[in-house]
């Protein structure tokens, strides 16, 4: 035991000379072992940094408070125990009357606010919180912004709210605004801040951040200060404001608000969230709501965002191993005198076995400090970024000392592991061989290639498997694992097929070539580890970019993107001129169509309310029989493969649309609106022209070519309430129309009509608004002028803005894929680098014979090249089967939901497509800058002096 710890010792210290008498090879070694554990701890760093803890998320909510509760107005409850789901209690209990309209109705203010009283525990101490909106003036014009009305200067509210300048409000007079808002509306602290139909205004005494929302347009002040005013005002003016207040009490109880207080709350129809309960949760059996419910999961789905970061982690693993392999691969043909030298002097196989693994050891030791180091500091540098993207605070800088030493651990063992194969060979070679210092050529195994595409296919097979047959995404990344490993193990085949292409080329890349081949144990795990760097980058872009073409997807547009709509809420149209001009003037229009509306009315109606409205009569053939919802409702009783089918039945679909800019779908208009709904349709403008009216919904048209419209002289009817067999009051007009061929986008407006075709039949219009294209999209300010404007009109006016769908603000895929694409080049880098140390000799025969300095330039180009490009091909292919793997899984849990759909007659909702989407831009990147950035750098980087270097003979 002590010779063998003498053993060690002298390995240790010749391992160590060895690395300072080599510091470039040394620093190139740990480079490559530091380059994923700067990743993985950088990664780690932050990904529990965005993962706020329970405190954290209860300080955020509830500040320093015990518990908030709030009365939904619906009777007796059943909540979770962190409150994320309530349900009304159906169930009679302790002689309470049943779930009746009198005992679950909304309570009047009062009775709330008793409910609410009564449900708090004696002695508790309460603060008074009201949210809701309000519309206030800028620099620039009008905006709508969120009101919090608390006394955030209370200690209990300390952690809602982050002070960044100024104060908290403690005057009725006063406001504190977020710095979001600030930087929106162009005003300052010490402003005056004016709200829409309040004659006295706010003093803005301070500026804050929400630490979860960082976009909020947001504005406090104290309770009953802005909110009470702000509703008698809209109240004045005859006017609703957008969203309903909401009221909410933070309560602080000594000694905490525990589980049997919210169970008792819940029977007076109050929710709680309580601090302790979220943080000390009770037992299953001991929550009310699970034992009426007991299907409700008690777990909830894992999130793909998890499931993509688990799946990239396993490929790092792989990745870890294999960026050290080529380090040691040449170090050992560097030492490989000195281990002839050791078997000359009598020393045995363990011995050089003990030098090499020593080497590892070492270098992976400073490889986890260093990657450790530079890891969290990256994690800290970027977070500011990591935050702005997600839109929210990281609850701090949270490095978990677990984690990182597990890092480390993994940093050294790989250390080890990568310098296990150089060591077995090392200590193979025959003593003569190894002081004439003569590598030789060695052929690639036949068995090698045979395993490695047995466990790429093999792995292909599992992944496959997964995706197909199960919904456990950890099979699709264990059959990608093996996949990887398999494409590794016939790296050296490759490369031998490599060095056959390159009997064509020139000098230069010949040269490679075959240097590559020959040198297949120093190139096939370089090869190997940029592969395993560019697989997690590629599967991270693709499963991302895929998920966000599938949000993409599923939007439902409100208009062509850029378009802009306004519309009055007013059935005499007395203000639609007025709103008209106002967006005109402020926004970048460019097509500008006015629209009228089909006027239904009745003697003696108030033009202050709704005379009537109008809807479009199908045709009996035409019509869905889902739709049927009389007393001959077919639903119950229809075969479930009968209502698959009428889920598809083009009689049964119909478009989603996000916000219906035209209730009842039928448009008085011309050729502009038809251009501004994207409509390209010369037999639609021509029809508009003579008179007729165009349909956008191939439902509407009857045999003889017309559309018909109903005008409901009352208000909007139930079906049932009409009886079977009987038409809602009013009048049936019918138009002659045109149909527009297939399937176009209408965005919810289904029949547009001239003019003329309205007053052929003697039916009422009056101005209902306009729609626009833009010439570009509107900034900020002109947005606010133009609010600002339709304001000033004093009508009820609704304005829409299409931008599109949103990106998704996450910053997990984004951290990912930076970490993916730092450890991509920077191990293509040091591998490369390593492979131009090992070929020094090479350059120094070149020179020999007298090859300029461009020929030197060229072979180290090359030969970087041909790593990195090599690795860069190998890893995209390989990276994509993960991706669509999971993509497939995915494909598995639509239809999955669509099948219940379906067996309720309703396409409406189910996910048509689930796409698999090739990030294009970051493969060309990859496949074209990475090799030829490296070569570059390597050709700038060769010194065209040659070098003194040591010959074998």
């Amino acid at each position: 035991m002590t010779a063998r710890l003498h053993a060690w010792r002298a390995a240790l210290r010749i391992a160590g000379r060895d690395a300072r008498r080599a510091p470039g090879r040394t620093l190139l070694v740990v480079g490559m072992l530091a380059l994923p554990v700067l990743g993985a701890s950088a990664a780690d760093v932050t990904l529990r940094s965005a993962q706020l803890s329970p405190e954290q998320q209860l300080q955020r909510t509830l500040g320093q408070a015990d518990a908030e509760i709030r009365y939904p107005g619906f009777g007796p409850i059943l909540q979770d125990p962190d409150a994320s789901a309530t349900y009304v209690d159906h169930t009679p209990a302790d002689g309470r009357a049943g779930n009746t309209a009198e005992t679950n109705g909304p309570p009047t203010p009062t009775s709330a606010a008793a409910v609410l009283a009564q449900s708090m525990p004696p002695h508790a101490r309460k603060l008074e919180r009201l949210a809701g909106t309000a519309e206030v003036r800028t620099r620039h014009g009008a905006l709508d912004v969120d009101v919090l009305e608390l006394e955030t200067a209370d200690p209990m509210a300390r952690g809602i709210t982050t002070m960044k300048q100024g104060r908290h409000p403690v005057r009725r007079d006063e406001v504190a605004v977020t710095t979001h808002f600030l930087t929106a509306s162009g005003l300052r602290v010490g402003s005056r801040l004016t709200v829409r139909d309040l004659s006295p205004s706010y003093r803005i005494v301070g500026a804050y951040e929400r630490p979860g929302e960082l976009a909020a347009d947001e504005v406090n002040a104290l309770p009953g200060a802005l909110l009470a005013p702000y509703g008698r005002a809209l109240a004045a003016a005859d006017r609703t404001p957008s969203e309903p207040a909401t009221e909410t009490f933070l309560v602080s109880v000594p000694g905490g608000f525990d589980w049997s207080v919210v169970v008792e709350a819940n029977t007076l129809g109050v929710a709680v969230v309580s601090r302790d309960v979220t943080l000390h949760p009770p037992a299953r059996s001991d929550v009310p709501l699970y034992r009426e419910r007991p299907d409700l999961p008690l777990l909830r789905p894992v999130s793909a965002r998890a499931t993509t970061a688990v799946t990239v982690v396993v490929l790092a693993l792989a990745e870890v191993c294999l960026l050290a392999g080529p380090a040691f691969a040449v170090g050992a043909q560097r030492s490989r005198r000195q281990f002839g030298l050791i078997g000359a002097g009598g020393g045995e196989g363990k011995d050089i076995r003990a030098v090499v693994l020593a080497g590892g050891l070492i270098a992976g030791a400073i490889a986890a400090a260093v990657g450790i180091v530079l890891g969290v500091g990256l994690a800290a540098a970027l977070r500011p970024l990591f935050e702005e993207r997600s839109g929210a605070r990281f609850g701090g800088l949270d490095p978990h000392p677990i984690d990182l030493l597990g890092i480390a651990l993994l940093a050294v063992l790989a250390g080890l592991a990568a310098a296990a194969l150089p060591a077995l060979t090392a200590a193979r070679q025959p003593v003569l061989a190894a002081l004439n210092g003569r590598k030789g050529v060695r052929r690639a195994g036949r068995r090698l290639t045979v395993v490695g595409l047995a466990a790429f296919l093999l792995g292909t097979a599992i992944a496959v498997f997964g995706a197909m047959k199960t919904e456990w995404k950890v099979v699709v990344a264990a059959g990608s694992v093996i996949a990887e490993i398999g494409v590794v193990a016939m790296t050296p085949a490759f490369m031998g097929v490599a060095g056959r292409l390159g009997r064509r080329w020139g000098l230069s890349p010949r040269l490679t070539l075959r240097d590559a081949a020959r040198n297949r144990a120093r190139t096939a795990p370089a090869v190997a580890a940029v592969l395993a760097a560019v697989a997690g980058t590629v599967t991270v872009a693709a499963y991302t970019d895929s998920t966000a073409a599938q949000d993409r997807e599923r939007y439902a547009a409100s208009l062509p993107t850029g378009a802009v709509s306004v519309v009055v809420d007013d059935d005499r149209g007395r203000d639609a001129p007025a709103a008209r001009t106002a967006v005109a003037r402020n926004l970048p229009v460019g097509v500008e169509a006015d629209v009228d509306q089909v006027f239904a009315s009745y003697p003696g109606c108030d033009v202050n309310t709704m005379c009537g409205y109008v809807e479009v009569v199908r045709p009996p053939a035409k019509a869905c029989p889902l739709d049927d919802t009389g007393p001959s409702n077919p639903l119950s009783s229809m075969p479930r493969a009968e209502l698959r089918a009428l889920a598809y039945d083009w009689r049964c679909t119909h478009e989603r649309v996000d916000e219906m800019t035209a209730p009842s779908g039928v448009l008085v208009g011309d050729a502009k609106l038809l251009k501004v709904l994207g409509i390209d349709d010369p037999g639609a403008v021509a029809a508009l022209a003579h008179g007729r009216a165009v349909s956008l919904d191939r439902r509407n048209m009857d045999a003889h070519g017309r559309v018909t419209v109903r005008l409901i002289t009352g208000e909007p009817h139930e079906p049932s309430a009409v009886g079977p067999g009987k038409e809602p009051p009013g009048s049936v007009v019918a138009f002659p129309a045109y149909q527009v061929p297939g399937s176009p986008h209408h965005y919810g407006v289904v029949v547009v009509v001239p003019r003329a075709a309205v007053r052929s039949a003697h039916v009422q219009t009056v101005p209902f608004g306009a729609y626009f294209t833009t010439t570009h999209p509107p900034t900020d300010a002109q947005r606010q002028k133009a609010q600002q404007a339709l304001d000033n009109t004093g009508a009820d006016v609704r304005f829409h803005l299409e931008e599109g769908p949103e990106d998704p603000d996450d910053a997990v895929p984004l951290a990912l894929a930076i970490f993916a694409a730092i450890v991509t080049l920077g191990a293509a880098g040091t591998a490369t680098g390593l492979a131009r140390s090992d070929a020094e000799t090479d350059l120094a025969t070149l020179a020999a014979i007298g090859a300029p300095p461009r020929t030197r330039r060229l072979l180290s180009a090359f030969q970087c090249a041909v790593v990195a490009a090599t690795g860069v091909g190998l890893g995209a292919v390989t990276g994509i089967i993960p991706a669509i793997g999971l993509r497939l899984v995915d494909r598995r849990i639509a239809e999955a939901f669509n099948q219940q759909q379906l067996d309720l007659g309703s396409a409406s909702l189910i996910i048509k497509h689930v796409p698999i989407a090739v990030p294009w831009g970051l493969l060309a990147v990859l496949l074209v800058a990475v090799p030829v950035g490296t070569a570059c750098l390597a050709a700038l980087t060769t010194s065209s002096r040659p070098t003194t270097t040591y010959r074998a003979t």
